[in-house]
């Protein structure tokens, strides 16, 4: 296994991180699953090198900490670092801190958790952790013994990112959605650049965007890629545009089969930086343009549609739509309207009241697709 500098925090963690966001399940529901199947990959991992296990207090619905807590009984806990995440849409008083690190810690069966971060912060959550000050509670437990190092997790803009590692230069290390789908999403390419040069450890998350970039790509993109001398797999070649960066430290995948893990083993041991010839930098710049273009919906995320009196979160929920046709990935946007959009964001909460369509700059006929997007992506109950 390949080891890379995690920033300030002085520590050293495997190319390879393992999110456990996406262990296999008996059902559609999340919180079912598989224990046995789930604990032998985790220990196939730690067997393999992989020293970075990401959690979360929510991840199958709450059920990833216990799984994982099992996983590393038998000596395997000294061998790895535990990353876990305060749920900052919880937070409504300062007392909610000890409160679910205690609980987080009681779940996984440990007397630390080494990486320990503020979930999925935005402007909002971020507002709302600055006014309870529980980045104290924070500082104290790490004192204690409780945290090893502090950081964020995020889903926002690039101006809110640069403000949040502003406002605080205590953190050690950060996390965010990257893959060459994204490099203008989100914190992208420039607050990747903007959080190494605060030497803060960079953990990089949906670098396959859910699988996305590995399903069998549309003939037009498939062709593109085959132009190529070695295209590799779909996961070789997302995989190594993001190891290409020298300021990522660890790259994160949700692995639900021995399968993906072996090969993502494989990958990671042969992983390098600074290694993709302009052929390849271009051709990803090719592909990213040749997606775009397979979307149904032109929505542009403008979100002049929002907010929607129902809370409808129409741009959220047409791209979901959009991404299921460019990446032939129908499941996991369906995994993403039923377990991320909560209910009373979804589409059939349209009343059809026209508003959104009187302002779209973009002309969408928005209330037919909701429509079509509903009936495609909601599971039957």
């Amino acid at each position: 296994m390949k080891y890379r500098s995690f920033g300030k925090t002085g520590k050293s963690v495997s190319a390879l991180g393992f999110g456990t966001m996406r262990f296999p399940t008996s059902t559609n529901r999340q919180q079912d699953v598989i224990e046995k199947d789930s604990i032998k990959l985790l220990r196939r991992a730690v067997d393999a090198g992989i020293n970075y296990f990401d959690t979360a207090y929510a991840y199958h619905g709450g059920r990833s900490e216990t799984v994982l807590g099992k996983a590393l009984s038998k000596g395997y806990r000294d061998k790895v670092f535990i990353a876990d995440k305060f749920p900052s849409w919880l937070l409504k008083e300062r007392s909610d801190f000890n409160r679910i690190l205690a609980e987080q810690l009681k779940r996984l069966k440990t007397d630390r958790i080494d990486f320990y971060l503020m979930h999925a912060l935005n402007k909002h959550y971020w507002e709302n952790i600055k006014k309870t000050g529980i980045l104290i509670d924070a500082e104290k437990a790490k004192q204690d013994g409780l945290i090893g190092h502090i950081g964020f997790s995020f889903h926002d803009d690039l101006e809110t990112f640069q403000k949040i590692i502003d406002e605080y230069p205590e953190w050690e290390f950060c996390q965010i959605q990257y893959n060459y789908m994204d490099v203008d999403t989100q914190a992208g390419t420039a607050g990747l650049e903007y959080a190494a040069g605060k030497d803060l450890g960079l953990v990089i998350m949906e670098p396959l965007r859910g699988g996305q970039l590995t399903s069998a790509a549309p003939e037009p993109v498939a062709q593109a890629w085959e132009s190529l001398p070695n295209p590799g797999s779909g996961a070789e070649r997302a995989l190594r545009f993001i190891w290409d960066r020298q300021e990522v430290s660890v790259v994160l995948s949700g692995m639900s089969s021995m399968e993906q893990l072996e090969e993502n083993i494989t990958l990671a041991e042969a992983s390098q930086s600074c290694v993709l010839s302009e052929e390849e930098r271009k051709m990803y710049t090719r592909v990213k343009e040749l997606y775009s273009s397979l979307q149904p919906i032109p929505c542009t995320q403008c979100k002049y549609c929002q907010p929607c009196p129902q809370k409808v979160r129409i741009p959220d929920i047409l791209t979901l739509y959009n991404e299921s046709i460019m990446y032939n990935s129908l499941q996991e946007s369906q995994r993403q309207y039923n377990f991320v959009i909560q209910a009373k964001n979804r589409a059939d909460r349209c009343v059809e009241c026209g508003q959104c369509e009187d302002i779209c700059p973009q002309h969408i006929s928005i209330i037919s697709w909701l429509k079509k997007t509903h009936k495609a992506l909601h599971f039957p109950k």
